[in-house]
């Protein structure tokens, strides 16, 4: 590493520690009848990294950068497809299991 690209990536390591760390505090007080919620936040997210995943594949110039635009595209989308499994999950726990007794 060349000292001209040392501060960029010390800047990138801070801000994506503080980034978990954050993370974690706020995940971890989020209370249990809110998690499905979140999921469906959570799955937004995934979809916007397939979108990026799949932007960087398309505008790839190398074999390397398509295959790694293609892991991308392939990890994010079992990302999201996983998470409205999930979701639907957590959904099933909350659903009327039998006819309503009058």
């Amino acid at each position: 590493m060349t000292s001209a690209t040392t501060p960029g990536v010390l800047i990138a390591l801070y801000i994506f520690m503080l980034a978990a760390f954050t993370g974690y505090e706020v995940i971890s007080r989020v209370p249990a009848i809110l998690h499905t919620p979140l999921m469906s936040g959570s799955n937004f997210i995934h979809g916007i990294v397939v979108v990026g995943a799949l932007h960087a594949l398309l505008t790839a110039t190398s074999a390397t950068a398509q295959a790694v635009g293609f892991i991308g595209v392939v990890l994010g989308a079992a990302n999201a497809a996983g998470g409205y499994v999930v979701t639907d999950r957590m959904l099933a726990m909350f659903r009327a299991s039998g006819p309503k007794k009058d």
